[in-house]
């Protein structure tokens, strides 16, 4: 497999969470952000996870994760994607983009990404639910690199998809859009789950 780094997006303020952490949120006994953490670190890639400080009460739940101090965090998501991607290696060939406030995502999701990814000329690949929305984890080649240095605001790489060719990978179900960033979102979740469970 090629050198593809990990970017794990966790310096977010939580705002629309009614002053609870939604990354500190706990699933099976650990945080939310333990889970993708783990995950992630169990593809074998290197990952990274941004945060707003070396210091910040996250920081005890990443596991093997570098952190990723990113100080202007209040900006929004596209602060932790510049900082993310000017801290990865020369040697990196491309870079995977993820939020941590999914939790359905699966190691195994990564690695399907991962492994479509064919070197320099390989298109953007974008995660997509099983009947096509896109969503997250999104594969950057490194030729993205300087354009995601140069990102502004809290849209993330939305004008850099418009320009590049964009591969979409389906993952199961709805694992590629599910987010939890509201209390609602959260009670609706593991609603669901304790229907799916025997």
């Amino acid at each position: 497999m090629e050198n593809i780094a990990v970017l794990l997006l966790a310096a977010g303020a939580s705002s629309r969470m009614a002053g609870q952490d939604k990354l500190m949120q706990r699933i099976d006994g650990k945080p939310l952000l333990t889970r993708i953490c783990q995950r992630a670190d169990n593809t074998g890639l290197p990952c990274y996870v941004t945060l707003p400080s070396q210091t910040h009460p996250r920081a005890a739940h990443i596991g093997a994760a570098q952190i990723v101090p990113v100080p202007d965090a209040a900006e929004g998501m596209a602060a932790s994607i510049r900082a993310g991607v000017a801290a990865l290696p020369d040697a990196t060939d491309a870079v995977m983009i993820l939020p941590c406030d999914m939790p359905d995502l699966q190691t195994e999701d990564l690695l399907h990404l991962a492994r479509r990814f064919h070197g320099p000329d390989s298109p953007v690949l974008r995660a997509t639910t099983s009947t096509g929305t896109p969503g997250h984890p999104v594969l950057f080649p490194r030729r993205c690199f300087a354009d995601l240095r140069q990102i502004t605001g809290d849209q993330g790489a939305r004008a850099l998809l418009r320009q590049e060719t964009v591969q979409h990978i389906a993952l199961p179900g709805q694992r590629a859009v599910t987010d939890l960033d509201t209390p609602e979102a959260w009670a609706q979740w593991r609603a669901a789950q304790r229907q799916t469970q025997p």
